[in-house]
């Protein structure tokens, strides 16, 4: 790029290298116009009444790009499904959620663009739940101006690996619940639990069939998991009698429906006693009681990837170790916080 010395009327459609300050005794002084900006003609007469007749304008050689559209090429590039980007201010381009549901990066496209030469991107980490116009990613150049070069790399690994960032919309699936407990079954105390999963399945989109209730006989709770999927239940969730305690046989019942445990104890906190199945394809859930009295648990980082439509198996439930503690702080921020969101891994 080279600088050129012009009269300001002559400006127009010329780039600015560096801010431009306007200074308005005891009411102003700051940033009329930033660097990168394009003189308008309305620009014009601003600028006389800052004094300036001349301006050192920025021109780009062949082959060089001006940062607010290089961030925007980017952007674009690295844009999947459920994402549009913002205008660019400064080169930053911002990419925004157009849906509710479960952000995917792709780790590997993420690290080869952040190893270009002047190109940032930073992100969300992965499977964060995000909601409709929320903030997923920003990218932007370094330089004013740089190479065409470097954004058709970029552009390349885009297109190569894949866009770096998406947001898979929840499902509306089908879902039921069977509440465990004699105490329950014999209406010796109210449910307290089963309401507590229904809520949470509705958040998600989710079509609860009536709640279905068994005694700790895992004979029982086998028929009411059976009966469940033959309603069409896409997902099914057993709660209590997690426990290693001798009349705790929902891990039982649970096998005895024909379903596959993939992971019986979860490395999370609140959730470690929490069980993965599967009956086929229908994930089935033994979901210990600190669904009832914690907030958020494991089972809120589950929900989100089984209503996405995503398989899950007992590397994905081992990995969830990795950021699996709350703080359990006083006012919870989920998912603005640590819980669930791991490192990534090259």
């Amino acid at each position: 790029m080279k600088q050129r010395k012009v009269p300001v009327e002559e400006a127009l459609g010329m780039i600015l290298p560096h801010d431009m300050t306007k200074i308005v005794p005891n009411q102003f002084k700051g940033p009329a116009f930033r660097k990168g900006h394009v003189v308008r003609a309305e620009d014009i007469p601003e600028l006389q009444k800052m004094g300036k007749a001349h301006l050192f304008a920025l021109e780009l050689e062949p082959g060089e790009i001006h940062e607010d559209d290089a961030g925007l090429r980017i952007a674009q590039a690295a844009a999947g499904r459920n994402v549009h980007t913002s205008v660019p201010k400064e080169s930053r381009v911002n990419l925004i959620s157009a849906s509710r549901g479960l952000l995917q990066v792709n780790v590997a496209a993420l690290l080869a663009l952040n190893e270009l030469d002047d190109v940032v991107f930073s992100c969300l980490s992965n499977r964060t739940p995000v909601e409709a116009g929320e903030l997923l990613a920003g990218t932007k150049v370094i330089p004013l101006v740089v190479p065409e070069e470097t954004v058709r790399d970029a552009e390349s690994i885009c297109a190569g690996l894949g866009k770096i960032v998406e947001v898979i919309p929840y499902q509306g699936l089908k879902a039921g619940i069977v509440v465990t407990g004699g105490e329950v079954y014999h209406q010796q105390i109210a449910d307290a639990f089963g309401p507590v999963l229904r809520e949470k399945l509705e958040s998600y989109g989710a079509s609860v069939l009536p709640l279905v209730y068994a005694p700790d006989d895992a004979e029982v709770i086998a028929q009411k998991i059976d009966d469940l999927a033959g309603q069409g239940a896409e997902l099914i969730l057993v709660s209590g009698g997690m426990s290693v305690d001798p009349d705790d046989v929902t891990p039982q019942g649970i096998r005895r429906s024909g379903a596959q445990i993939e992971k019986y104890g979860a490395p999370v906190l609140p959730g470690a006693m929490f069980l993965l199945a599967y009956k086929g394809d229908i994930p089935i859930i033994g979901m210990p009681a600190c669904g009832m009295f914690f907030r958020i648990t494991v089972l809120d980082l589950i929900l989100p990837r089984l209503f996405t439509g995503e398989r899950l198996g007992r590397a994905d439930m081992v990995a969830l170790a990795h950021g699996g503690l709350c703080r359990n702080c006083p006012q919870c921020r989920y998912p603005r916080c640590s819980f669930g969101q791991g490192g990534i891994q090259r």
